[in-house]
């Protein structure tokens, strides 16, 4: 499939171009732009085979851009484009029935073939993704992840923890007893199979819970 066209929004415009580069190398037909409303108006104006959208904006989400193609552009097919690969994202792609979900660490040429599959009418997703994914009589669902299992108490003792504060004061902000908050920090290891609290504080931040 030769002739193809793609949006690409991405919010760093060197990474953006250099991905129409390359799609524009093969003889598509590519728009770049960093700017979630132009990606509206550029899918409403061309309605481009596949629409390749990073999720991490910093004025929008790539997830409500992604809707708003579709309003525009019904028949546009939509690649979430990230950094990341969270619970909460791969949950919210499936939510919205994307075609794609492709990390950035992907290879290029893996990324490439990835639209290109998507836009023959393939579903397409990047192994970190898929590994996260289950396909059952409904359809394809996020497999229950090991962060779904913790309470509302545990998940505010992992923030706190995550940013580097010592028990004595999370007990503090929370208004519970050290053991109370080591016994939590000793329940949040044993349900994310993790040895200690630096690991902990990577599982938050990967999963977005708090800001590296």
């Amino acid at each position: 499939m030769t002739d193809i066209s793609v949006l690409v929004l991405d919010d760093h415009p060197l990474v953006g171009d250099m991905l129409a580069a390359e799609l524009g190398s093969h003889g598509w037909t590519v728009w770049s732009t960093s700017d979630p409303d132009d990606a509206t108006r550029t899918a409403q104006r061309s309605a481009p085979d596949v629409a390749v959208l990073d999720i991490d904006l910093r004025e929008a989400s790539g997830f409500d851009v992604a809707q708003s193609v579709r309003a525009v552009s019904p028949d546009t097919r939509i690649v979430m484009f990230s950094a990341f690969v969270r619970d909460a994202y791969v949950e919210r792609a499936l939510q919205l029935e994307v075609e794609g979900y492709v990390c950035k660490c992907t290879p290029l040429e893996d990324i490439v073939d990835a639209i290109e599959a998507v836009a023959a009418g393939n579903r397409r997703f990047s192994e970190a993704v898929s590994s996260r994914v289950v396909i059952g009589p409904g359809g394809p669902t996020v497999r229950t992840s090991r962060g779904a299992t913790l309470t509302d108490r545990e998940r505010l003792v992992l923030e706190q923890i995550a940013r580097g504060l010592p028990q004595k004061q999370v007990a503090t902000s929370l208004g519970i007893s050290i053991k109370t908050v080591q016994h939590h920090v000793a329940h949040l290891m044993d349900k994310l199979g993790l040895h200690d609290r630096v690991d902990l504080a990577r599982y938050a931040i990967r999963e977005g819970l708090v800001e590296p």
